[in-house]
């Protein structure tokens, strides 16, 4: 589905926060142009390292630039290299997905698209006693999308072996 989105998108550009193994690093990248550029974050070294791995046996390691360290400590260094990106895929620590769609609108433009993925949580962001950071995260992501008068946004629900899911897509107007 990545894919399909960066395709039907035409991204050229694509920023990743949350590499872990790699496998959706490497759907987004087969995605883009020869040219085109995925910059990935990734806070943990092992998962780093195995991405790592992955992007390279993927052949993909000349579009994907793997950075380590944490997110919000690297997104600021992106943004002062004057980068924009088409497509902005939201897969990390989800206790942070405000401050990530926060910096996703800094570093994108009109019409590019943001994903976030695992808004859903198994219905448990409607649960209002719930003291999970992870649901607490997601609940303040998806109250900001909804007030964020800069996107148009929907979230879609998934079910699979994991149980259900879902992601929230957004188009920055």
């Amino acid at each position: 589905m990545l894919l399909l989105l960066a395709q039907i998108q035409g991204a050229r550009t694509i920023l990743e926060i949350g590499t872990l193994g790699g496998y959706s690093t490497i759907w987004l990248a087969r995605a883009l142009p020869s040219d085109g550029r995925l910059i990935t974050l990734e806070a943990n070294p092992k998962h780093a390292e195995v991405a790592h791995t992955n992007i390279a046996h993927a052949g993909l390691s000349d579009i994907v630039d793997l950075r380590l360290g944490q997110a919000l400590s690297t997104l600021p260094q992106i943004a002062d290299e004057g980068h924009t990106f088409d497509l902005i895929f939201i897969d990390a620590d989800k206790p942070n997905n405000p401050d990530y769609f926060t910096w996703a609108l800094k570093l994108s433009r009109s019409g590019s698209l943001i994903i976030a993925d695992n808004v859903v949580r198994n219905g448990a962001v409607i649960d209002a006693t719930s003291t999970d950071p992870s649901v607490q995260g997601v609940r303040r992501f998806n109250e900001l999308l909804a007030s964020e008068p800069r996107v148009s946004a929907t979230a879609i629900q998934t079910v699979g072996s994991k149980g259900y899911d879902g992601f929230a897509i957004a188009i920055v107007n």
